[in-house]
């Protein structure tokens, strides 16, 4: 085990050989500033030496990127990457997460299909503008980040910042001695970070790679990160989302009654992993069960703000099979509407009176950050500089009353906190 650091943001401690700080400064330097882009647009890019593949210790084709956004502006990127084999191309595509200006973020995919021969193609890239800042989390550049000799990493992040953040994420390029080997995550869930709070986390490479671990660079953090999927489900699609960082999945299906749905999955690292599923409700009574390889496994069943079901369950080191989620209702998800039922319900509390104001903005800054409500360049004011006129406490009883549409009452709130009457 090692722990020299370096007491900037762009390399970890190296494993396995010691070199002295100046050289370590000039690798990171080279590997996070020296950028001969792959495929770019304007300033948003993926470096060709930090786009590679590999075979994974279960022998899954494997492709890793970086992201980067050099841009005044934050985006969201939308990355298609393509092998050939044996003539015929496989193609997969990921929506990721909003990359705010100034910031990188790595990506993996997987190619569960039977590759022999593959040939890595070029990425396609392409992003939508969107409003995000960058995450006040910093990675703390101390004798805690460590590197060890099996080739996994530990460290602490801190929120620097004034607000609580929910489910972070931490993402760092791995280097062997010449090259990109793969890209890294932390391996346990982070429900929060509250403001000044330091917390631990550690991140492995795939097994496949370890000995030829170097060290780790071009650390970044997000809030949040899920996978899509698609199942087929009543005649149409089935979407949903989850959370399983080190844990991968392939092939969902559901059963003839369309109540329950097996997917595929492994974990092919040494420790605990974690997964959260995430569906919309049908009947909004769903219970559900989870089995792997038909032996029940201990899960939690909750709700989020957005009204969408949560699956969440533990995953033993070395563990792969065949899991199942059984209790879905028949038939498809129904259209939800675009603003949560608890902010309708706090908007009828508040125009009765019931709530202060800063209860009920709450929720307007809920709509604000999840741009339900899309005001570019927002910038959120603290606490005590919340107001909201009286006058306004009648559209949203008439909302509540459904005497105007969704669409209507956000048209409102939109047109007040853009003339800075409602400030939140």
């Amino acid at each position: 085990m090692k722990n020299l650091h370096l007491d900037l943001k762009i390399s970890s401690t190296p494993s396995k050989i010691l070199k002295s700080n100046y050289l370590l400064l000039a690798l990171g330097l080279f590997v996070c500033l020296t950028i001969t882009p792959q495929l770019s647009f304007a300033e948003v890019f993926i470096p060709s030496h930090e786009y590679v593949s590999y075979f994974d210790s279960n022998g899954i084709y494997t492709v890793v990127g970086n992201v980067k956004n050099d841009l005044d502006y934050a985006i969201v990127p939308t990355i298609t990457v393509s092998v050939e084999n044996n003539s015929e191309v496989f193609s997969k595509t990921i929506n990721h997460v909003p990359l705010a200006s100034g910031t990188e973020i790595p990506f993996k995919i997987k190619f569960f299909e039977k590759l022999d021969n593959p040939v890595l193609l070029p990425a396609k890239l392409s992003f939508e503008r969107t409003f995000a800042e960058e995450l006040p989390i910093v990675i703390l550049y101390d004798e805690t980040l460590i590197t060890y000799d099996d080739g996994h990493l530990t460290g602490r992040i801190q929120n620097n910042g004034d607000t609580t953040i929910y489910n972070p994420k931490v993402f760092a390029v791995i280097h062997g001695y010449e090259k990109v080997l793969d890209v890294g995550q932390n391996m346990q869930s982070i429900e929060k970070i509250e403001p000044g709070e330091i917390v631990n986390f550690s991140m492995y490479p795939d097994p496949s790679i370890t000995d030829d671990v170097y060290y780790y660079s071009c650390f970044g953090t997000m809030d949040t990160t899920v996978v899509p999927g698609t199942a087929k489900k009543a005649g149409g699609d089935f979407d949903f989302r989850f959370d399983s960082p080190g844990t991968y999945y392939h092939d969902p299906v559901f059963d003839d009654t369309g109540t329950t749905m097996s997917i595929i999955g492994y974990n092919s690292f040494p420790m605990d992993g974690y997964a959260n599923f995430e569906f919309l409700p049908i009947s909004g009574n769903e219970k559900f069960d989870v089995t792997l390889d038909g032996e029940p496994v201990k899960f939690i069943q909750s709700m989020d703000q957005m009204g969408s079901w949560h699956v969440a369950f533990t995953i033993d080191p070395l563990k792969q099979g065949t899991w199942e989620i059984s209790g879905f209702e028949k038939g498809l998800p129904p259209d939800l509407p675009k603003i949560p039922i608890w902010i309708k319900q706090s908007g009828d509390w508040w125009s009765t009176d019931q709530i202060i104001d800063s209860e009920f903005l709450e929720g307007i800054k809920f709509l604000v950050e999840k741009q339900v409500i899309e005001i570019p360049l927002f910038e959120m004011s603290s606490e005590s500089e919340w107001k909201i006129p009286t006058w306004a406490k009648t559209a949203v009883g008439w909302w509540y009353e459904d005497k105007i549409t969704d669409d209507e009452f956000l048209s409102i709130i939109k047109n007040l906190v853009e003339r800075e009457i409602i400030v939140v």
